[in-house]
Formats: C-alpha cells, sequence, structure tokens
C-alpha cells in the first residue's frame, strides 16, 4: 500500500506544487491542504485537497489530517510549520495519547527543538555550540540594542525577523539609520491595509490573526560574512540525513530574495555541519539550510535554517540526490529508487523564477530550464498568472518607472512540446 503524504502550504508558492507532482512520481499517495487557487489544485499528482482557511488554521490543520490520516506531513512554508508546531502544543496538553502529535513528531522530529528551528539566534546558538562556522548573531529588542550591536560588530550588517523566507523578512543595512529603520520595518506587524487587501482580494487570509493582534515580529541582527551564497535541502528522519542537495546560487531576485539559478554543487563542509545539527536536534523531515562561502577562504558559514521544503527540493540529480525517492524508501521500506536524473547539466534555471527575473536571461538557453512540461495545465496556470507571481519572485531593489515594466516574455517550448498546445514562442 502506498504511504500518504500530506503537503501543507498556506501560500500560492508554486514549489509546493512542483513537489506534490515529484512525491507522487516516486510512489506517494499525496494529499494536500492549502488555500484556494493553488496551483497545485492543476496538477494531476494530488489524490484529494483539503481547504486552508487562514482564520482557523489549526482547525483546518486538523480536519485534514483526521481525514486523510497521512503517515507523514511535509511543510510548504515557514507558516505551515507554525501551525503544525502550535497544533502539537495543542495536542500535548490534552494529557492523553493523540495520533495527530505522533504523526508531527515523525514528521517534523524531536518536539524539544521546534522551538530552536523556529528561533534564528537559537538556532546558530546550538551550531556554535557544535563547533560550526557561524556568524555572531543576537535577539535585538530595541534601537539601543542595535545601536551597541553595530558599534560592536560594525557595518554592513544583517537584520532578520523570525517566522520570515524567501528574503521579505532580511534586510543589509549599510549605514546605522539605514538599520534602526529596517529594524522597525521588520518588527512591525503586517499592515491591517495589507491584510485586508489579501484576505479580500486574494482571498488569503492568514496574516489578518497577526494583523488584528499587532504582534511583533523578533528581529536578530547577524555579522555580515562577504562571499558567496550556498543552499542546500535536505529529507532526514530521526536525526539522519536521508537525501541532500547542495547548490552554488548564481542569480536572485534581490539581495535578499530567491534565487532563481543555481549550481550543483559538492561541499564537504557544508555537508558536515548539516549532519552535526540534524544529528544533535532530532530533526526528521525536509529542510532547508542556507550558507555564505567566504570569499577569501571558502569557509562554509551556515547562516540559517528554513524548518519547510525549499523551492529545490523536487529535483531528481541521482542517487542520493533524489529527496522525494528518499522519502518514500523511508516511509514504505523499501530499497530508494532514485527517479532518472533531470539533467546532467550543473547549472539550473528555476521555473517561472528566472524566467519572471529576467525574460532575456541567458540562462533559459544555456543552464537547464526546468520546466515541468508533464503537467501542462500547471504551466499554464503559471503562465497565465505571471504578473501576480512578480509580486512573489521578483521583488526590485526600487520601483521601476512605468516605461521599465515588462512582463515576462512567452516561454518557446520545445517541438515535441508543440504537439500537446504549449508553443507559446509562436505566438
Amino acid at each position: 500500500m502506498k504511504p500518504t503524504v500530506l503537503l501543507a502550504t498556506t501560500s500560492r508558492w508554486y514549489p509546493s506544487a512542483r513537489l506534490t507532482s515529484a512525491l507522487a512520481r516516486a510512489g506517494c499517495s499525496v494529499e494536500a491542504l492549502c488555500p484556494a487557487r493553488h496551483p497545485l489544485r492543476k496538477t494531476k499528482s494530488v489524490h484529494r485537497v483539503h481547504d486552508y482557511r487562514g482564520l482557523a488554521p489549526l482547525i483546518s490543520l486538523t480536519r485534514a489530517i483526521t481525514i486523510a490520516r497521512p503517515d507523514f506531513i511535509v511543510s510548504g512554508d515557514d507558516f505551515a510549520t507554525e501551525h503544525l508546531h502550535r497544533l502539537h502544543a495543542q495536542e500535548k496538553r490534552k494529557g492523553a495519547d493523540s495520533p495527530i502529535c505522533a504523526v508531527i513528531e515523525r514528521s517534523l522530529g524531536n518536539p524539544e527543538s521546534f522551538s530552536i528551528v523556529s528561533a534564528r539566534a537559537d538556532f546558530m546558538e546550538v551550531a556554535h555550540e557544535e563547533g560550526l562556522r557561524v556568524p555572531t548573531t543576537q535577539v535585538i529588542r530595541d534601537t539601543h540594542e542595535l545601536k551597541t550591536w553595530v558599534s560592536r560588530t560594525g557595518l554592513p550588517t544583517v537584520l532578520k525577523a523570525n517566522g520570515t523566507s524567501g528574503g521579505d523578512g532580511v534586510r543589509i543595512a549599510h549605514t546605522l539609520a539605514e538599520a534602526e529603520r529596517s529594524f522597525k520595518e521588520l518588527q512591525a506587524p503586517p499592515l491591517l491595509a495589507r491584510a485586508l487587501k489579501r484576505a479580500l482580494i486574494d482571498r488569503d487570509k492568514k496574516l489578518l490573526w497577526p494583523s488584528i493582534l499587532r504582534r511583533r515580529r523578533v528581529v536578530n541582527a547577524q555579522a555580515f560574512v562577504a562571499g558567496r551564497e550556498a543552499t542546500s535541502t535536505i529529507v532526514c528522519s530521526e536525526g539522519a540525513v536521508l537525501a541532500s542537495l547542495h547548490f552554488e546560487v548564481i542569480h536572485k531576485t534581490s539581495s535578499t530574495g530567491h534565487a532563481t539559478v543555481v549550481r550543483l554543487i559538492e561541499n564537504a563542509e557544508m555537508s558536515s555541519a548539516i549532519e552535526r545539527v540534524v544529528r544533535r536536534l532530532g530533526l526528521s523531515g525536509f529542510y532547508g539550510f542556507d550558507f555564505m562561502l567566504e570569499a577569501d577562504t571558502g569557509n562554509a558559514y551556515l547562516i540559517e535554517v528554513n524548518p519547510r521544503s525549499t523551492q529545490v527540493g523536487h529535483l531528481s540529480l541521482g542517487a542520493a540526490h533524489d529527496l522525494p525517492a528518499a522519502l518514500y524508501a523511508a516511509l514504505s521500506g523499501e530499497t530508494e529508487q532514485p527517479s532518472p536524473k533531470v539533467t546532467d547539466k550543473e547549472t539550473i534555471a528555476l521555473f517561472p523564477q528566472e524566467w519572471i527575473r529576467d525574460p532575456e536571461s541567458p540562462f533559459l538557453q544555456s543552464a537547464y530550464h526546468d520546466i515541468p512540461w508533464e503537467e501542462p495545465e500547471l504551466i499554464r496556470d503559471c503562465v497565465g498568472n505571471s504578473r501576480k507571481q512578480r509580486g512573489w519572485y521578483s521583488r526590485p531593489e526600487r520601483k521601476p518607472v512605468a516605461s521599465e515594466a515588462r512582463s515576462p516574455k512567452p516561454i518557446a517550448a520545445p517541438a515535441e512540446r508543440r504537439a500537446v498546445g504549449l508553443d507559446w514562442g509562436s505566438k
């Protein structure tokens, strides 16, 4: 019998749809908890979809788990991880043995580590205790502490808010005034007007409670490390890494945004650091780890953990580099059978991220362009909503003037794809 995986996501992010397809190809029966109009609803891979309600997240999550009875839950974003942590604590307070607690622990790992992977400074302290290379990181509570931090560590400095992803909660400050302004922006709760707009127009209500309750986010300061960015994504079980992918970041949407072009690498220091942290915290599930490869030395500095799946987790790149296949093997007890490698090229242009960042990008031709040709409805949905996605994937450093604004140009489909009606290049 196929193991059942429930993917829980609160965001209409395309990588979640890619991961459901990869999990299904690996042999899992996939169910999903997601908002209305999520692109994963356009795939052929999801057996059943459960509605996520932003005003009652734990109720909708509990209902999905009760109906699906999953063997494993995958978190698709930081809000979903927070919901799973809160639901576990809620069920634990009831005192009785809870099947919901059991599946969350099987999926995320040791519950004593939940608060650590959700708090940037706490996680960095654990990594430091393990003897790993990490930049100094500290929680900043007010502008006085910020000034003290800057006077001690210097500029530039990095400010990061807990519970954020994709660069939305990260700022690099080059002056004290810029640091103070960024601190206030990051600490502030979501604007009510923004939360209402998302609720009414996008039918996305998850920001309403944080906005209404005026919850301020915890902001951390981190010493700046000059160098090249790298990122890893893994799947693990009970403190052991099952499969991993390591990439150097070639292009991003902005200085602190999503990666759009990556290059596959092998880095022993990154692998060792991840294995030690996963073992120390007893982690299970999908996680992302970000590093800086120091400019002068190439030393790998671990700078943060993302307790969720990341945008490259669907890629199949051979034995020990196919996360969905490794998870299926662990759940089913069968020998791991990785899917065929999607490419032998080391450089990968992520779809739709790089296409939206720069429709003229040479990487769309020279690199492996990761378009999901096997999911034509998903591609059509992506192309049809490309303007809205620009807000997700291409956060500009400054707002372009009207004459600079442009939509991504059509995707030129290879000849073998034209038969299925995906020849946008001829339109």
